[in-house]
Order: structure tokens, then C-alpha cells, then sequence
């Protein structure tokens, strides 16, 4: 397993700092939250893409996804939906990063099923792929297994297990797993308070089934990516992300065959 970080731990800091950061703590890659305070999203011209790839790369990282936020299931016309996830693909490209994460963000599968199709692709002719993930309104492996499977493009998409929604909404590691299979692309781990108080604590400390979830994905051989989401952009209370990795790089490594 590869270890990045997320930049939705570091509010504030610029691409230079988060690099630092994860260069700093034995991380392989980062991943990218798109949006303004970050310095990296669509609105970048064609000079800040070239050098946000080449100062990550410079740093030896790659960048092991964009943390995107379209929602794929969101209700209304599908048009606005397909071209914000198409300039994101298109900005992955750019950069370098293999996929872009999007929410569901709807109950309907059929629709978000639908989008995924109508940019497949492409995505498939800019060799990328788009990540749904364990979140909101289809937090369990089997819904988002559901709706990837409708949408009938493993080539151009896949699933992100946010290792704490799925068991807080009452689904074990074991069957998150089964139920995602070979959809399973990425791996967000952190841990929380308790089910009910999400609130960030450091690995191996909150409720979280680390353990339970970190030996199935060894047992099973992934060897994808690892990203810790330390939420603090959202819980500004919390220790800086700095405090935080040597737990997450000391998960990977436990975990790693």
C-alpha cells in the first residue's frame, strides 16, 4: 500500500507547505482537494497546471487523486453534472493524477449511473478514472457497488472506501469489502471519536475498526493507495495533520504484505 495525504488536512496552507508535509513523513503521494483555498482547481490556467505537476513530481510524489466534489446522483438536469465532472477529468489529466473522487450526493443510482456512462468516455481517452465514494447518501460498499455496477464502466470508475462511514451506518469492514470487490480503487482511512461524534482523533486512539479493516485489505493483497483524511479543514479544533501521519504510515506499514 502507498501512503498519501489529503490536503482537507492542511486549511490554509498552500501546495508548497503540503508538499513539505507529506515529502517530510514518508508519504508517496498527496491528495488533492480542489478548490480555491487549496491553490489547485479548474481554474487554473495552463502555466499553474504545468507547475503544480512539476513541483509535486520535483518533490519525488506523485499526486494519487483529486478529491473532487461532484455529486454524481445529485437531482436535477444532467448537463451541469457531466461538464463539472468532465473539467475535473480534464484537470486530472493535466496534473498527472490518475482519478477524481465525486459524492454521490442523491438516492437515485440510475442517475449518477447514467453521468458515469456519459463520461466514460473521456475519461477512457484521457486514461483516467472516476472514484465514487463511500459518503452521504450511499455510504456502504453496497450502495456505491450498486450504483457502479449499473453504471457498467470498470475501465473509468471505481470505488473510495472512506473506511469510517461505512461501519457508522452499521456495515462491517468485512462485508464493506465483499461488497466492493474488485470496484475497490482507493482507501481513505482516519479515525473518529464514535459513530455518532465524528470528530478526528488520532489512529488507533477513536472507534474506528482500524485494525479489523487494515488486516482484510492485507489478507485480500491491496496495494493501492492509503490516504489519510484528517478532516481538520472541518474540525479546526484538532491537532495539525503533522501530528497525525507517523499513525497512518505506522497503519500502512503494519498492514502492508
Amino acid at each position: 500500500m502507498k501512503l498519501a495525504v489529503s490536503t482537507l488536512g492542511m486549511p490554509g496552507e498552500g501546495l508548497g507547505r503540503a508538499i513539505e508535509i507529506a515529502a517530510g513523513h514518508g508519504c508517496h503521494g498527496l491528495e488533492l482537494r480542489l478548490h480555491p483555498d487549496t491553490g489547485v482547481h479548474a481554474g487554473l490556467g495552463p502555466e499553474e497546471r504545468r507547475s503544480v505537476r512539476e513541483r509535486v513530481e520535483q518533490a519525488g510524489l506523485e499526486i494519487a487523486a483529486l478529491a473532487g466534489y461532484v455529486g454524481i446522483c445529485e437531482p436535477g438536469p444532467d448537463e451541469q453534472v457531466v461538464e463539472a465532472l468532465l473539467t475535473d477529468l480534464r484537470l486530472a489529466a493535466d496534473l498527472g493524477a490518475p482519478a477524481v473522487r465525486v459524492f454521490p450526493r442523491g438516492e437515485d443510482p440510475a442517475v449518477g449511473a447514467r453521468r458515469l456512462k456519459a463520461v466514460s468516455g473521456t475519461a477512457a481517452a484521457l486514461g483516467r478514472r472516476v472514484l465514487v465514494e463511500t459518503h452521504d447518501s450511499m455510504a456502504t460498499g453496497a450502495a456505491v457497488a450498486g450504483l457502479l455496477a449499473e453504471a457498467g464502466c470498470p475501465e473509468t470508475t471505481g470505488a473510495i472506501w472512506d473506511l469510517l462511514h461505512p461501519w457508522r451506518h452499521g456495515e462491517s469492514p468485512a462485508a464493506t469489502l465483499a461488497a466492493l470487490g474488485s470496484h475497490l480503487a482507493y482507501v481513505q482511512v482516519k479515525d473518529a471519536v464514535s459513530a455518532q461524534d465524528t470528530t478526528p482523533v488520532p489512529m488507533g486512539t477513536g472507534s474506528v475498526p482500524l485494525a479489523e479493516a487494515g488486516e482484510l485489505l492485507r489478507r485480500t493483497g491491496y496495494d493501492g493507495w492509503v490516504s489519510l483524511e484528517w478532516e481538520r479543514t472541518w474540525y479546526p479544533q484538532v491537532a495539525p495533520v503533522e501530528e497525525i501521519l507517523p499513525g497512518a504510515a505506522d497503519w500502512v506499514r503494519r498492514f502492508t504484505a
